[in-house]
């Protein structure tokens, strides 16, 4: 009996204080940088109805401007760089850069910008826009959940982080090598932080 009540007062004390620490702050609107070394997109695509294969792209640069009271306003600007594609395998990714396939050579970035975001939740927002890959644009749809808000321990710069998911077709932008057999579908999953500017 004596346990049990130690037990809840340890709970009533400690409960209140971790849902404290996991408030999320206001977020103050105005505009954000991407923090390159945590953002990362990544892409899958089937091989041959065996299995998916994955791929990274890191280093993304761009804005985003944000008022946490208007979604609408929202505004969002991202470039990736081909040329730092990632599959884990070397020659696989120099057959990805090369002219048959993405032609980092001459298409040297990939754009998305942000033409409408609508909350769709709480913490959720449906983000149309248009996508630059391979020298087409072309309209595309991005489902993101806001990941949370706080200034960063390490740089104290306030910080917040979304992940994101769309899935395009890779025909469309005129990357059509070996489609079916590896598909035309390419499922993307972004992770993305973003630092408020002074």
């Amino acid at each position: 009996m004596i346990r049990t009540i130690a037990l809840s007062l340890i709970a009533a004390t400690l409960i209140p204080a971790m849902a404290s620490a996991q408030t999320t702050p206001p977020v103050p609107a105005g505009t954000y940088a991407v923090e390159s070394h945590h953002t990362l997109a990544m892409f899958a695509i089937n091989h041959f109805g065996f299995n998916e294969f994955y791929g990274t792209i890191p280093n993304a640069t761009g804005t985003l401007t944000l008022d946490p009271a208007n979604a609408s306003a929202d505004r969002l600007d991202i470039s990736l760089p081909v040329a730092g594609l990632s599959t884990t395998n070397s020659v696989l990714d120099g057959e990805l850069k090369d002219p048959t396939w993405l032609d980092a050579a001459k298409f040297p970035e990939i754009h998305f910008t942000a033409t409408k975001v609508t909350q769709t939740g709480a913490r959720t927002a449906h983000i149309d826009g248009n996508l630059t890959l391979h020298g087409g644009t072309r309209p595309i749809a991005l489902d993101a959940t806001f990941g949370g808000a706080g200034t960063n321990p390490m740089d104290k710069a306030f910080t917040v982080g979304f992940s994101a998911t769309g899935v395009i077709k890779r025909s469309d932008f005129g990357v059509a090598k070996y489609v079916p057999l590896v598909s035309d579908d390419v499922k993307l999953t972004i992770s993305a932080a973003f630092e408020k500017r002074p």
